[in-house]
């Protein structure tokens, strides 16, 4: 997947306020960040963090990365590969998210789950850097890369059945892909007072597990072609 050179800096910022200063990525795994890598191309503003798999290790790690940086940084990204919900974000596509939700937060009752923000108890939804989140989805549109906005999920145990599919939709009908660390992000990423975005190229449908039906190859190739949009954009 290529990036279109004739359109590659028609979406940049003049001034690119937004994205001003040291950006923090983070990723779960290595091979999420060698994508990462390739299409930064060595950009020395970007830092690419392992934060490892699930909500609670990318929240400690990036804090600890946060707290403990020679200098500061400007804005958090979490990025990565992830389930698209069919109908909003198929395989081989991105997903920049319009918010991060903690989709499993919450209680089950009798009458069926109850959010942690119906409970009382704070809250599931962390907002992104809307203008920055925008302005990254037409950038990514503009260099021919099939792209959507919309909520990302994250859960502690990742989809694996169409029941399941279909209750998440029925709770977040917008909702356009899942992972399981994005949240955790976020809340570090908030808790030092910074801009988060979250951006996810899509490996797999949510629903039925079925690892044959898997695209890692295109996913991490769509993923190093949303890198190399990020770098001009910011």
């Amino acid at each position: 997947m290529n990036v279109d050179k004739n359109t590659e800096n028609s979406w940049a910022s003049p001034d690119r306020e937004a994205g001003a200063g040291r950006i923090l990525v983070v990723v779960s795994v290595q091979p999420e960040k060698e994508a990462v890598l390739r299409g930064l191309g060595g950009d020395s503003r970007f830092d690419v963090l392992v934060g490892g798999v699930g909500s609670v290790a990318a929240a400690a790690r990036t804090a600890r990365r946060l707290a403990t940086a020679e200098s500061g940084y400007s804005l958090v990204i979490c990025a990565g590969i992830a389930g698209g919900f069919v109908g909003q974000a198929e395989v081989g596509s991105l997903v920049v998210a319009a918010e991060i939700i903690a989709a499993d937060l919450g209680a089950e009752t009798p009458d069926g789950f109850c959010s942690v923000d119906e409970l009382g108890f704070g809250s599931a939804r962390v907002q992104v850097e809307d203008k920055l989140a925008s302005r990254l989805t037409e950038a990514l549109r503009a260099a021919g890369l099939p792209v959507c906005h919309g909520p990302i999920l994250t859960l502690s145990t990742v989809t694996g059945t169409a029941a399941t599919a279909s209750e998440l939709k029925a709770r977040v009908p917008e909702a356009a892909a899942e992972a399981m660390e994005g949240y955790g992000v976020a809340i570090a990423a908030k808790d030092s007072g910074l801009p988060v975005l979250e951006i996810r190229s899509i490996s797999n449908a949510v629903g039925p597990r079925n690892k044959a039906a898997w695209r890692m190859k295109e996913a991490f190739e769509a993923l190093e072609a949303a890198c190399k949009v990020i770098r001009e954009v910011l």
